[in-house]
């Protein structure tokens, strides 16, 4: 990695803002989101000070994996417009420091939850943020256009962690909640990339639009749609979610697919034109609290 394009930085400069910006707040909020909907649909009840405690090392983890994510691409944000702004390419913080923030948290979160709940509830916490950062960061975002694909996973674990923080295994749901995210993941992040192409192409990033072209990415994200689509709605059939989820679920789906075909149909090449693309995009984040949300507002109906 080079970082002699990085301005030098003063690690006085850097304060609790500079940290907190390390965590992706805005982020995060979605992985906080998904994992408590993964604790609150446990069939067992956990206390609410330990939930509460599970939730926050998810949080905490999820910050840990962003800030370390933030200190091996740094030289990457430099070069795209939408990071340069961050603390580290900004100048306003040193690596070194994003690097023991990021271990640092990463520790504690994990030490906190198996202290705090179970054992592997701290496992899958410990698997969700070294897969975020040394298969996704380090190994396939710069070599492969799959880099969300496989690295998708990471973001997917939540769910998977908050039921097992209450329940101490894992079960068919989670797992059905860990492959929903898996799979909305590229979509989401393909629609993004389309309108921000020329960013990912001066860094070097091989996204699928720079290396495959926008066509084959509008195709990926409405094959990938498919599938997503069917497993957020499979708890119901399978007796794992009420009618209300259901509907819901299938409802948001549908929505989800009609505008995934507005893009597989979208011939726009300018960032500015591409509206069905920024639209799933912004959708997809709804999509995804709709979903989580009706799954919780289903357990309590059926409680």
């Amino acid at each position: 990695m080079t970082t002699s394009a990085l301005p030098r930085a003063d690690p006085v400069t850097a304060d609790w803002r500079d940290f907190l910006a390390l965590t992706k707040p805005r982020v995060m909020s979605l992985v906080v989101f998904t994992g408590l909907a993964g604790l609150l649909v446990a069939p067992v009840s956990i206390h609410p000070v330990l939930g509460f405690t599970a939730i926050l090392c998810i949080a905490l983890g999820a910050g840990a994996a962003a800030a370390l994510n933030m200190w091996y691409e740094a030289d990457l944000d430099a070069l795209m417009k939408r990071t340069a702004k961050r603390p580290l390419p900004a100048g306003r913080m040193d690596r070194q420091s994003a690097l023991h923030f990021g271990i640092g948290l990463a520790c504690f979160s994990v030490i906190l939850m198996e202290l705090a709940t179970n054992r592997m509830a701290a496992f899958i916490l410990a698997i969700s943020i070294l897969f975020y950062v040394l298969v996704y960061t380090i190994w396939l975002k710069r070599r492969t256009p799959q880099n969300i694909v496989i690295g998708g996973a990471a973001g997917a674990f939540p769910p998977v962690i908050g039921w097992a923080a209450a329940t101490g295994h894992v079960g068919l749901l989670p797992v059905l909640l860990f492959a929903l995210i898996f799979l909305w993941t590229p979509p989401h992040f393909w629609a993004l990339s389309l309108f921000v192409r020329s960013d990912y192409a001066a860094a070097g990033v091989p996204m699928l639009p720079v290396v495959a072209g926008a066509k084959t990415t509008r195709r990926h994200i409405l094959l990938y749609s498919l599938p997503m689509a069917a497993v957020a709605v499979a708890p119901w059939p399978l007796g794992l979610a009420g009618p209300f989820y259901g509907i819901v679920a299938g409802a948001l789906s549908l929505v989800f697919l009609a505008i995934a075909i507005q893009v597989w149909r979208s011939r726009a090449s300018e960032p500015a034109a591409m509206k069905a693309e920024k639209r799933l995009f912004a959708f997809s984040i709804l999509y995804l609290f709709g979903v989580f949300g009706a799954l919780v507002a289903d357990r309590l109906l059926l409680a």
